[in-house]
């Protein structure tokens, strides 16, 4: 599927190679080996971590670092013990699923204004933040 709408990159840095087989009662695995995980469908009894728990940790470790950098950004420290916390959610409406999904960011110490500046920024950076704007509802909340 190609998208018109969408950037081209210029510059790739980074490739990740992965294989699943049997979907959500699966296994995947990267290529290097660094990967290797079962799969079960969400709440259910299975051993196995499920998409929606990959994607949130995914997103909010990325979601980190986009922080990192508008702090950067505005000659700002981000507090060593910064956390997001990501709920995804995997639901239906009429019979077609759906995502959404809610991040609280724990940044300590830190003056709220400031707070929801770096916040603004990194959704304007980070590459997950961009990649699912305008196709899933979101909220994000300062802690």
């Amino acid at each position: 599927m190609n998208n018109s709408n969408t950037t081209a990159i210029e510059k790739v840095l980074y490739t990740a190679h992965t294989r699943t087989t049997g979907g959500r009662e699966g296994k995947a695995q990267s290529n290097d080996g660094r990967l290797d995980i079962l799969l079960s469908p969400p709440g259910t009894s299975g051993t196995g971590t499920n998409p929606e728990q990959l994607f949130a940790a995914g997103w909010s470790a990325c979601y980190i670092g986009a922080l990192g950098l508008a702090a950067k950004k505005l000659g700002a420290a981000l507090p060593a013990d910064t956390l997001v916390d990501a709920a995804v959610d995997l639901g239906t409406t009429d019979g077609a699923y759906f995502l959404q999904a809610r991040l609280s960011v724990h940044l300590p110490g830190m003056a709220p204004e400031l707070a929801q500046q770096l916040v603004d920024l990194a959704h304007q950076t980070c590459p997950y933040s961009k990649a699912i704007k305008g196709n899933i509802n979101v909220t994000t909340n300062i802690i």
